[in-house]
């Protein structure tokens, strides 16, 4: 199984830490990023991602293997979904592990951080008011062809 992965299926974190098992290991942080029912006041009924998925996974492995030299890490995993996803559905997960705890919440943190920053997945939002491209903290409506 690839430490890291886009993928329409669903994921496990029970699969992921064993993947990075490690007797080494005294803490494992998980990052599990979910499909919410609500975003900035509107009911949000489902989130459509889609990725360059070449890219994507490039950018991804870079991310990783920059954690692992910033952070003294034993490993990390980045697992982002694509495809419609409904409320509650897992999005993305993300698993550092290490020695010690305050350096896998460090990187575990910076991983979500860069993901979000660099990686090509892009998000609709299916509301009750109808579909938006989330670009950041932008809400830019799906008909919008700009000025």
């Amino acid at each position: 199984m690839a430490k890291v992965k886009v993928t329409s299926e669903p994921f496990s974190i029970d699969e992921a830490i064993k993947l990075i098992e490690d007797p080494r290991a005294g803490g494992y942080v998980v990052f599990l990023g979910k499909v919410r029912n609500e975003n900035k006041g509107r009911k949000v009924i489902k989130l459509i991602y889609e990725a360059y998925e070449e890219m994507a996974l490039q950018e991804m492995k870079r991310i990783r293997k920059e954690a692992l030299e910033k952070f003294p890490i034993l490993d990390l995993i980045i697992w982002h979904r694509v495809g419609e996803l409904n409320v509650g559905e897992d999005t993305i997960l993300i698993v550092a592990s290490g020695s010690h705890r305050e350096e896998a919440f460090k990187a575990c943190r910076w991983a979500i951080d860069e993901v979000k920053k660099r990686v090509p997945v892009w998000k609709r939002e299916v509301t009750n008011e109808g579909t938006f491209w989330i670009e950041g903290d932008r809400t830019i409506p799906e008909n919008y062809h700009g000025v």
